[in-house]
């Protein structure tokens, strides 16, 4: 036997020997949502095949027919329509489309991720068994950073990083944000991929509806450390999500402010870790991006800008830019962006001093723009002149 034809023979078995070890999760989920994602995509394929094959069987058959060597098939050079033919091409795609735009359009709303599912009624969003009766959904905020997950439960006051851990038939509430660049939050047994955006939260509602340990991770590409972002996902008893819970108390660790900015440094194949304790505002922070203490939250931003604004007294409120990457934390004002300071100063802890609230030299550019009057000069202006209009801000508002 050749080499060529050996080769020929033993590739078809190797590339069958590979697959063999595949697991196609997609289309063999544990989640009731992503059990009729698959429903809803086999069914789209199988209406689409009606008009596959036979153009595919066709194609192959005209080929034969019509082959310059068969003397037997009918040569009629002035035929141009048939009427019956017509109604074939166009008629059999049309009642596909209009199948599968049915279809889609109500599969679509009826597996919103941002439908909840304990709302939807049995025979639509979810199987009699997909969910447990009076079964309180379990509320997750997970948070993309570089490079890892972040998982909060908000209801019980504890967090992990890269592992996750859900209770067998109990609605789950996921609410998802990233710090600083987009990822998408993906586990492919418990239901489809959603963005995870930093200044915004999407939203998934899923169940896991058999015990096993699954894997989750991120879809999107998102730097260097992005192979990393894997995660185990437990699909666990009640009994067990309680022990879960316990480990996670037990393990000890806050994660407050300081501690989530140090974590958000990027860093790659970062192990499982808990803790025991979290702040109750982290979450709402992160999304605002305010977790640095003195910076205002998007929230505040969008309500004074609401108000129309601050005038002049919120030229100067600004502060250099520690929160967006870890390369411009620090940085001396003037040489990068700014972000705006906070007009509120956080609550002193019992018997210590009020903080000084720091102060930046004003930017001694020209002001053009509506409302404001045209500078006598475009010279810099003299640092008395900054002083007082810094000193003209309302009071207490950081410099």
């Amino acid at each position: 036997m050749s080499n060529s034809r050996l080769f020929r023979i033993a590739l078809p078995a190797l590339l069958a020997l590979a697959l063999g070890g595949c697991k196609a999760v997609v289309l063999e989920p544990f989640g009731d949502i992503a059990a009729r994602q698959r429903d809803l995509l086999v069914q789209s394929t199988l209406l689409m095949l009606i008009i596959i094959v036979p153009v595919m069987a066709l194609t192959v058959i005209f080929a034969w027919r019509y082959r310059q060597g068969n003397r037997k098939a009918r040569y009629e050079p002035d035929w141009d329509h048939s009427m019956h033919l017509e109604l074939v091409i166009w008629g059999a795609p049309l009642l596909i489309i209009v199948c599968l735009g049915a279809l889609t359009w109500m599969g679509t709303h009826l597996l919103d991720p941002y439908r909840p599912i304990a709302q939807a009624p049995d025979a639509q969003a979810a199987s009699p068994q997909a969910v447990a009766s009076q079964a309180a959904p379990l509320e997750i905020q997970a948070v993309a950073l570089d490079w890892k997950w972040l998982f909060i439960y908000p209801q019980y006051g504890v967090a992990a990083v890269n592992e996750l851990a859900a209770p067998v038939d109990r609605p789950i509430t996921f609410r998802i944000t990233a710090s600083s660049v987009m990822n998408s939050f993906y586990i492919p047994a418990l239901a489809g991929q959603i963005y995870a955006m930093p200044g915004m939260q999407t939203k998934l509602h899923a169940v896991i509806n058999h015990a096993g340990v699954y894997q989750g991770f991120s879809a999107n590409y998102s730097g260097a450390g992005f192979s990393g972002m894997r995660f185990a996902f437990h699909g666990v008893d009640d009994a067990g999500f309680e022990q879960w819970i316990a480990r996670a108390r037990s393990g000890g660790g806050r994660l407050d402010r300081p501690a989530y900015l140090e974590l958000e440094q990027p860093s790659e194949n970062v192990p499982v870790r808990t803790y025991a304790e979290v702040d109750a505002g982290l979450y709402d922070a992160v999304v605002n991006l305010c977790v640095q203490e003195g910076k205002m939250c998007m929230g505040e931003m969008m309500a004074i800008d609401a108000r129309g604004g601050l005038g002049m007294a919120g030229i100067y409120n600004t502060l250099p830019l520690e929160y967006d990457k870890s390369a411009r934390r620090g940085a001396p004002f003037g040489t990068r962006r700014a972000g705006v300071a906070s007009l509120c100063t956080p609550a002193s802890p019992a018997g210590a001093a009020a903080p000084e609230p720091e102060r930046w030299a004003a930017d001694p550019a020209p002001l053009l723009g509506a409302g404001l009057a045209r500078p006598a000069s475009f010279l810099f202006r003299p640092r008395e002149d900054s002083q007082a209009r810094r000193d003209a801000q309302l009071p207490g508002m950081p410099g």
